[in-house]
């Protein structure tokens, strides 16, 4: 949980309050939190892991508004299910079964409500996880723009496992050139921007050079490979969606009370991604996946940790980019090579609707 509140004095919400950043989080503070308010659902987690019967359980919710609701790459069925399984695997838990809600707009075609169905039941089934419960409202013409798809998941958490961002730390010995104090290394499991930068180009009707395609898919077989490599040794995890590998990252430093540096040169970035982000201006570090995780993991199990993703199908590209440091707590430092300089924070909604 932040430590400090931040101060709202908004009068309405605008799309910057669900870019994932800086707008989000004081809104989610200023109103949520201060109404509904209790030790669990104020660790503001990706899940949230609730003791039943001597194990743990994991719970997440979730709300899909993507636009266009077919994209390339996947579309808005298949992205509801796997970004449900994929906050309860960063949670260290074994998703065991999801609802689903849709909200459709009056005037819907049916073939295409049966591609959207017919892909979350697909992807359920790539994730061995079942659609248990669900629910169907229709709103009127011009109400619901197309289909919204809201779902729930439940996941047993993993026994051992310890997870939280806040459990990041920098070390206790000096060991740069500089004289830094190093510790915990951050990986990321692939190329960060896919999803977000996909949907963009459609929208924008782009043609570049390359394919380029949303990243949706289920990570947990991936965390647990992870998870098997590391041990005790993997302490944190994230799902880097709306505000991307930044807002992971800043939301990892501010609750450690560390900094993170990460380094230019590792970061994975597709081609296509990199030339999609310079047309539109868009920096890919904010730009949400929907199939990577974010991996805080102690200095030691790293490069194990690195060699266990990249044997799994979908962690082919994972990289080491960053390092916790004990200098400027709670900011993000970018090492272009050349220097030094600190991302902000995401403030404002460069990408609406993306999940």
């Amino acid at each position: 949980m932040r430590t400090r509140r931040p101060r709202f004095r908004d009068e309405i919400i605008t799309l910057a309050h669900g870019s994932g950043g800086r707008a989000t989080h004081a809104l989610v503070q200023a109103v949520f939190l201060e109404q509904l308010a209790n030790p669990v659902l104020s660790g503001l987690s990706d899940a949230a892991v609730l003791p039943l019967d001597g194990a743990r359980i994991a719970f997440t919710t979730d709300t899909y508004v993507v636009k266009p609701l077919f994209f390339p790459g996947g579309d808005i069925g298949e992205l509801a299910v796997n970004g449900t399984v994929n906050d309860l695997a960063v949670s260290g838990a074994r998703p065991v079964a999801l609802s689903a809600g849709f909200v459709i707009e009056e005037g819907f075609a049916v073939p295409d409500l049966r591609r959207i169905v017919g892909s979350a039941a697909r992807a359920a089934a790539a994730a061995g996880v079942a659609v248990v419960a669900g629910d169907t409202k229709v709103v009127e013409r011009g109400k619901g723009d197309g289909v919204y798809v809201a779902t729930s998941g439940v996941g047993v958490v993993l026994d051992g496992v310890m997870l939280g961002p806040a459990r990041v730390r920098s070390g206790d010995r000096v060991v740069t050139d500089a004289g830094l104090a190093v510790g915990d290394r951050i990986l990321v499991t692939g190329t960060l921007g896919d999803h977000g930068l996909a949907i963009m180009t459609r929208r924008r009707d782009l043609r570049l050079e390359g394919d380029l395609a949303s990243d949706v898919a289920p990570v947990n077989g991936l965390v647990r490979a992870a998870l098997a490599a590391a041990g005790e040794d993997l302490v944190a995890m994230k799902d880097p969606t709306r505000g991307g590998l930044s807002s992971a990252l800043h939301e990892m430093a501010a609750k450690a009370r560390v900094g993170i540096v990460i380094e230019e040169a590792r970061l994975p970035i597709a081609k296509a991604v990199r030339a999609a982000g310079e047309i539109l201006g868009i920096d890919p570090l904010v730009v949400a996946n929907e199939g990577k995780a974010v991996l805080g993991v102690r200095p030691r199990a790293a490069e194990r940790v690195l060699a266990a993703l990249r044997e799994h199908p979908l962690g082919r590209s994972a990289a080491i980019v960053g390092t916790c440091i004990a200098e400027r707590p709670g900011n993000l430092i970018l090492d272009t090579g050349l220097g030094k300089r600190l991302v902000a924070e995401l403030d404002g909604e460069p990408l609406p609707r993306i999940c």
